[in-house]
């Protein structure tokens, strides 16, 4: 895998997982405050289904963007793994992941962790990039 962060159009990213308005909310604050998003979101280059960042991909709507920063990445590689946040929770899985992704019929919030090896953090994107 390749650090390589791109900037994608939102429309062509698919969500998995419902979002915490209360997250985004301070989220929003936060990357106004800021004037940048600090991570990229993590998104499966082979269906466009957004791995990890749904409430940073939501704040960016918010703003009125048409685009955000993405990494790539082959979510069938065995070094990405998924599991649930909460204890004793729900038996995660990458097909579940992807069925909620493909078909709009998404997941609770915060149901999926994903550990995804050598995933950029700290990498800042400008908003006015986003435009």
């Amino acid at each position: 895998m390749s650090n390589k962060i791109t900037i994608i159009k939102n429309n062509l990213l698919k969500q998995h997982e419902k979002i915490r308005k209360n997250h985004l909310n301070q989220l929003f604050e936060q990357i106004q405050k800021d004037g940048f998003i600090s991570d990229p979101i993590v998104v499966d280059k082979n269906t466009m289904v957004i791995l990890d960042g749904h409430h940073r991909f939501n704040a960016i709507k918010l703003f009125g963007l048409t685009s955000s920063p993405v990494y790539l990445v082959n979510y069938k590689s065995k070094k990405i793994k998924v599991t649930s946040w909460r204890k004793g929770g729900e038996k995660i899985t990458k097909q579940l992941v992807m069925k909620a992704g493909l078909s709009g019929n998404l997941l609770r919030p915060k149901t999926s962790r994903h550990f995804i090896p050598e995933k950029p953090i700290g990498i800042k994107t400008s908003l006015s990039k986003l435009i």
